[in-house]
């Protein structure tokens, strides 16, 4: 049986529990990994369309935290969210728990969830693939699917930049 590792116990079963958003960009996986693990670079690209990040602090070690806070586009609503750091393997794997202080359009706000990002040579590019777990409700999850949609869309433009100015 697969293990199964998440950071609050699910009501809902493996597959409803599970969120896993995966795209290839254009952009070096050290790039990419830079882009993700500094927030001076992800204050740019973080959180969809309609509700952006406004403010970035990350702590990028074992143990260490994080705590973002996006702002809604329609009512002007700040999103705190925080976390803390469970693995980090340069460029290649990123995990952190993910809850969010309080988040009025969530079902089950303040659910601690898991985050696992891995990073893969593709191509010439890289094919970043998330997974969350810890969902309480299906809406949830599906709620959180259009944000990392919608931030991976936002993320790709700033991929390519980084990329043109070899940063």
């Amino acid at each position: 049986m697969p293990s199964r590792l998440s950071a609050s116990a699910s009501p809902l079963s493996v597959e409803e529990d599970e969120l896993i958003v995966s795209r290839k960009f254009n952009a070096p996986r050290e790039l990419v990994w830079k882009a993700w693990t500094d927030p001076k670079h992800a204050i740019h690209w973080w959180g969809p369309p309609f509700c952006p990040a406004v403010e970035m602090n990350m702590d990028v070690r074992v143990g260490g935290k994080w705590r973002n806070c996006l702002k809604s586009e329609e009512d002007g609503t700040l999103l705190w969210q925080h976390g803390e750091f469970k693995e980090i393997t340069p460029p290649k794997r990123l995990v952190f728990t993910f809850t969010w202080d309080n988040n009025q359009y969530l079902e089950f706000p303040n659910v601690p969830m898991l985050v696992e990002l891995t990073f893969e040579e593709q191509d010439g590019g890289t094919l970043v693939t998330l997974r969350q777990t810890g969902f309480h409700s299906i809406a949830d999850r599906d709620g959180h699917g259009q944000g990392w949609s919608g931030t991976f869309d936002r993320f790709e433009p700033y991929a390519a930049q980084m990329t043109a100015s070899g940063a």
